[in-house]
């Protein structure tokens, strides 16, 4: 993913915070044994938990041995995206000679997959997820013999990603002025793309007048 460096995240807290407060829907591509062939993308909910990342995936889904003959993969979380149309950017000029653009918060791990098929290891799997997006409870228990989720657990595979990298980018005009922030965000808002008008705005207290460092 290329980052510039106005875009960059300011530190680790930015993305952690963001991505705990996003909806964690990610996209994972694993690279295909049949490079002539197009990579596997699927999109899954994942957990962060202590340096991992955790998806289960259908045992029929066909990313199987391709994921387990990889060493590396990509899990790339997108949110707080905007359209921005050209006129709003312009710079003195016509409005019609703006150069439209697109807002975005990416964060994107690079992996090592670990395939999970242990039954009990796969409860402790989905026990976390559980936590993650449904903390409130109201499920069934979650045990290797205990039904309904007992018996279901033969019908996925459990996936923990060891993180090796990350990238995170905030991409809303920071090196732009802050008077040209100010009014996109206000359009933003206006449009009712409140989250990212929110980035932007954050990204904005935070930052100031983009300086080179």
């Amino acid at each position: 993913m290329f980052i510039h460096p106005w875009d960059a995240a300011l530190d680790e807290e930015e993305w952690q915070t963001w991505l705990a407060r996003s909806g964690r829907f990610a996209v994972l591509a694993v690279n295909n044994l049949d490079t002539t062939q197009a990579p596997h993308v699927i999109p899954t909910h994942v957990t962060l938990a202590k340096g991992e990342l955790l998806m289960h995936l259908a045992r029929p889904n066909p990313v199987w041995p391709h994921l387990q003959a990889a060493t590396e993969v990509s899990v790339t979380v997108i949110g707080d995206y905007a359209f921005i149309p050209g006129y709003w950017r312009h710079k003195g000029g016509p409005p019609e000679n703006g150069v439209p653009t697109s807002y975005y918060s990416a964060v994107q791990f690079t992996c090592r997959p670990h395939i999970v098929d242990d039954p009990q290891a796969k409860v402790d799997l989905l026990t976390a997820q559980m936590a993650d997006f449904q903390p409130e409870g109201g499920h069934a228990p979650l045990a290797v013999q205990t039904p309904p989720y007992g018996r279901m657990l033969s019908g996925i595979r459990g996936v923990r990603l060891e993180v090796l990298r990350v990238d995170a980018k905030f991409k809303y005009d920071d090196e732009e002025s802050l008077a040209h922030r100010d009014e996109v965000s206000a359009a933003l808002e206006r449009r009712g793309d409140a989250g990212a008008a929110a980035q932007q705005r954050r990204r904005r207290t935070r930052i100031g007048l983009w300086r080179p460092r």
